[in-house]
């Protein structure tokens, strides 16, 4: 965008509370806070509502926020009585600071959009990965949805590429735990790409790479948008029966020769724009008494 970050000092306590403060400049500014909600997530979602207060008191005119990575966007239901639905405290956490609008990029759940109180941008990585896709050259393509949650996403893909489509069925027994069950479509002797919105254990991606090499896959990749990747995830994905895996900057992870990583920084400057020159995008709310009496409230704090 050819901007200069605005600097804002984020840090913590000694009895480990964090502290952001940002600078009087953003007064009147139309403000964007980059933040991907990725782990440690509630250091990063604190942190984020830190310092959407603390901007809308030092008298921002509007704050949009790029999360990537929406954390806890996968508990958005209640599995057994007793659960939390976290996905909206979430979304009521950033709806109580006043957040005028939420940017963010294959949401595990897209129906969690209705939760949030504020107005969304949707971002898909649809436009990063099937370019890379198509340079691959691959030929006789089959894409292939891990679990019948990314039916959807699968199926956009395989239409942009002129391409097959494949799922696997998998049980679930415990949460961050999969177990493939078969593959539904002809992969036999074909070359398959497996298309996810994340990998956390890996688990679902190796199962479903194993599945599809023993139904006869001549060659399988895996694209897969938020690189999570928690303890021993990486070594599980190199390990697996992988020929090319590709992810996304969303959330920050040590490079690798064998994972190619799309940078997201084009799609969300062009997203930055489109919502900083259109002025549909802002807040309805944004002339309430109560948003304007905090406002009020800030800039006096602030002189």
């Amino acid at each position: 965008l050819g901007v200069v970050l605005a600097p804002a000092d984020i840090g913590s306590f000694f009895y480990t509370e964090t502290r952001v403060r940002v600078t009087p400049e953003v007064r009147g500014a139309d403000i964007f806070i980059l933040q991907s909600t990725s782990p440690p997530v509630n250091d990063h979602l604190i942190a984020l509502a830190q310092l959407i207060d603390a901007c809308r008191a030092a008298g921002a005119k509007r704050i949009t926020a790029l999360a990537p990575y929406f954390g806890y966007a996968r508990q958005d239901q209640r599995s057994r009585v007793g659960d939390p639905r976290s996905a909206q405290i979430v979304a009521r956490l950033l709806g109580a600071v006043e957040l005028d609008h939420l940017v963010t990029l294959d949401l595990h759940a897209p129906s969690l959009e209705s939760a949030l109180p504020m107005p969304c941008t949707l971002l898909r990585a649809d436009e990063l990965f099937l370019p890379l896709i198509k340079s691959w050259g691959v030929k006789d393509l089959v894409i292939v949805a891990p679990d019948a949650g990314g039916l959807k996403r699968a199926q956009r893909y395989a239409t942009e590429l002129d391409a097959d489509l494949s799922a696997i069925a998998k049980d679930r027994p415990q949460p961050d735990m999969a177990t493939p069950r078969r593959v539904l479509g002809d992969v036999h002797g074909r070359a398959c790409v497996i298309v996810d919105d994340m990998a956390s254990t890996g688990r679902t991606l190796v199962g479903a790479a194993e599945a599809l090499r023993r139904s006869g896959a001549r060659e399988v990749h895996a694209v897969f948008t938020h690189a999570v990747m928690a303890a021993d995830a990486l070594e599980r994905l190199l390990a697996a029966p992988l020929e090319r895996i590709a992810t996304t900057d969303s959330v920050p992870a040590a490079p690798h020769p064998r994972i190619e990583v799309v940078s997201i920084a084009g799609l969300l400057a062009k997203t930055v724009r489109d919502v900083h020159e259109d002025p549909r995008t802002s807040n309805p709310l944004s002339d309430s008494p109560r948003r304007a009496a905090s406002s009020a409230s800030g800039s006096a704090s602030m002189d």
